[in-house]
């Protein structure tokens, strides 16, 4: 059975750091592509990120110059950076499998002062 966990996110202040973490489990995690999506409060969701299998990366424009997907593949475990963070950023962040099209529960990011 496909078993996501979310951590990383809270409150953080503008212009800090982020560090988002989804462990893994019940499918091959290195033989699958994996995003990061988001959903800010009345908007929809929204692709963030792609890391390929391989290790290529792909972002949205808004996160290129910002974010960094990345993977362990040893852990099963997704990540996602982003710095600086703006109030923008606030939203619901969610990992994903794009060929199986699973969905984490979601882990609620503020940034505030």
């Amino acid at each position: 059975q496909v078993h996501f966990v979310e951590s990383g996110g809270g409150l953080v202040q503008p212009g800090g750091s982020l560090r988002l973490s989804c462990v893994c489990s019940g499918f091959s995690f290195s033989a699958y592509d994996m995003s990061w999506y988001r959903q800010a409060p009345g908007k929809e969701r929204e692709w963030v990120a792609l890391i390929y299998s391989t290790g290529e990366t792909n972002y949205a424009d808004f996160a290129k110059e910002r974010a960094i997907i990345s993977r362990d593949n040893s852990k099963a475990t997704l990540y996602l950076d982003i710095h600086p963070v703006t109030p923008d950023d606030t939203a619901v962040y969610y990992c994903h499998v794009p060929h199986k099209n699973h969905w984490g529960q979601g882990i609620q990011v503020t940034v505030s002062a």
